[in-house]
């Protein structure tokens, strides 16, 4: 029988490899992917994507937030513009009925008008 040995590696055949991903020249650097000696770079691209994801989860939610509050302050604020509507539209209602009107213009000397309007007919050939 055949005694067992250890392959041999080639070293032309790693510098040919060298020109892989970040993540196999990481693999290198460190030493490998075994949880003795080093890190297990192999895991990496997955934990950045769920970094990442965590990144944008905490940020989209921080928006959202903004959003809500934004949201409530104009809430806020077209009540208390409505408010000001209706109470400045009874105030004008108030001011334009005829008895208002007539005591404003009383200081201004003018009186109302006792008579009905009546219309003015205009011959044809007289204007």
């Amino acid at each position: 029988m055949s005694e067992n040995t250890f392959k041999q590696k080639d070293k032309n055949k790693a510098k040919d490899s060298a020109s892989g991903s970040i993540f196999s020249r990481l693999d290198k650097t460190l030493g490998g992917n075994n949880a003795e000696g080093g890190l297990p770079v192999h895991y990496l691209p997955y934990v950045l994507f769920l970094v990442a994801m965590g990144i944008f989860y905490i940020g989209n939610s921080h928006y959202a937030d903004k959003t809500t509050r934004k949201i409530d302050k104009l809430h806020q604020e077209v009540e208390d513009l409505r408010a000001d509507y209706t109470t400045l539209k009874s105030e004008y209602m108030f001011a334009s009925k005829q008895s208002e009107v007539a005591k404003k213009v009383k200081k201004l000397g003018l009186k109302e008008s006792e008579k009905p309007p009546f219309k003015i007919i205009v011959e044809e050939g007289e204007y």
